[in-house]
């Protein structure tokens, strides 16, 4: 099946793959073939391919410094959930122009009163006639102030336990009701947003999954978000050459600007594993966050194993997030042990790594969320005891 793969992306990439062709005309055709996102069923821009199948395809289209589909949570996050959860309707209208780059998305699910316990959210949403009226704030937006459509979660039944009440919504961001406010964060960096909703519309079309399934719907999501897998060929070659590879790297260029201080927010290990010391102590210190890191990947690996076998992402991701969260606390503690008060000063990327890593045991879901997907879906144990999962949600207490 691979050679058969390797010969078809190679003959279809001779005939279409012209440097100098614009980036958009370029991703137009690569969304009408499907070989942009090559695992997606054939009906919806794809073309039915495991995932081995599609890492030859991207071996392929980097043989020939081909670039892949545009980036971004559109392509990352909202794409692959519609893929698995949208209508018909839905699929046709959404999905290409996030393949193409038309469209970028950002991510509206917590909200200042519900964050860990994301169920518990308040934002409303009510049907009026073929639209739905919504209401509410939502924190901690990447890239809200651009984004053209946003993955919004809202309450469209109050009478229902909380997890049975929500629906997932593709929210028009451009529009009167939506502000969007950024917010300034203490390593001086504003890469997140506060998004205020005051009677925006959202036509009734853009419901994903079922009215009042949407708590389903925004498991798929997180589980992309965790693994960060979404199926799709999104990528700039090392070495851009010609038109459509450099306006793709200008674009993936644009878009890591909201992201730089991202290897800070994950401990930089890299540069802890690169220090040299005769201190027994600051060896030590060094030594944990090699095994840790090494462990991590170790995981990372065995996770897709389990993809390449064709398995869904699952609570791997949450095995994920966790030891992500646990290198770079060690990474920057170690950090702190090698470099004394002179981490404190800002300016430095040491100081940057301390101010930017409690942010990894946040975004995404805490630690604790992450310990109790562990705790029941790995190994099992009984779930946390609720006192609200069966009540109906106007009956909850809420601060």
């Amino acid at each position: 099946m691979r050679e058969d793969v390797r010969n078809d992306v190679r003959a279809w990439l001779d005939e279409h793959w012209e440097p100098e062709r614009p980036l958009r005309e370029w991703r137009e055709l690569l969304a009408d073939s499907g070989w942009g996102c090559p695992t997606w069923p054939v009906e919806w821009f794809g073309r039915g391919l495991s995932d081995s199948d599609a890492n030859v395809v991207r071996d392929e289209f980097a043989r020939v410094g081909a670039v892949g589909t545009a980036g971004g949570s559109a392509m990352s996050l909202a794409a692959p959930t519609m893929v698995q959860h949208g209508s018909d309707d839905v699929r046709s209208r959404l999905l290409r122009p996030a393949i193409t780059g038309e469209h970028t998305w950002c991510q509206l699910f917590s909200e200042p009163g519900s964050g860990s316990d994301l169920a518990g959210l308040t934002c409303r949403a009510d049907r009026d006639g073929d639209e739905w009226i919504v209401s509410g704030q939502k924190v901690w937006n990447t890239g809200a102030v651009k984004a053209d459509y946003g993955m919004l979660l809202a309450r469209t039944d109050w009478d229902s336990p909380k997890h049975r009440g929500i629906t997932w919504f593709a929210l028009p961001m451009k529009q009167p009701g939506v502000e969007v406010r950024p917010l300034q964060q203490m390593n001086r960096y504003a890469s997140f947003n506060e998004v205020f909703l005051d009677e925006a519309r959202v036509p009734h079309a853009n419901v994903v999954g079922e009215v009042g399934g949407g708590w389903a719907v925004a498991t798929t999501t997180l589980m992309f978000e965790r693994t960060m897998v979404a199926a799709r060929l999104a990528f700039v070659p090392e070495q851009p050459s010609g038109r459509c590879a450099r306006e793709a790297a200008e674009e993936a260029a644009a878009y890591a600007q909201t992201y730089v201080w991202y290897p800070q927010r994950a401990g930089r290990a890299d540069l802890v594993a690169a220090a040299h010391s005769d201190d027994a102590t600051q060896r030590q210190a060094i030594t944990k966050v090699i095994a840790r890191e090494r462990t991590m990947r170790w995981n990372a690996d065995r996770a897709r194993a389990a993809r390449a076998a064709g398995k869904a992402p699952g609570p791997e991701g949450s095995l994920a997030k966790l030891a992500a969260s646990e290198v770079a606390r060690l990474s920057a503690s170690a950090h702190t042990t090698l470099h004394g008060a002179a981490a404190m000063l800002a300016g430095d990327v040491v100081h940057e790594i301390i101010v930017s890593v409690p942010a990894v045991s946040i975004a995404g879901g805490t630690d604790e969320i992450q310990h109790n997907i562990i705790g029941e879906r790995v190994l099992g144990l009984p779930k946390e005891p609720s006192v609200d999962a069966d009540v109906p949600f106007r009956e909850v207490r809420r601060n």
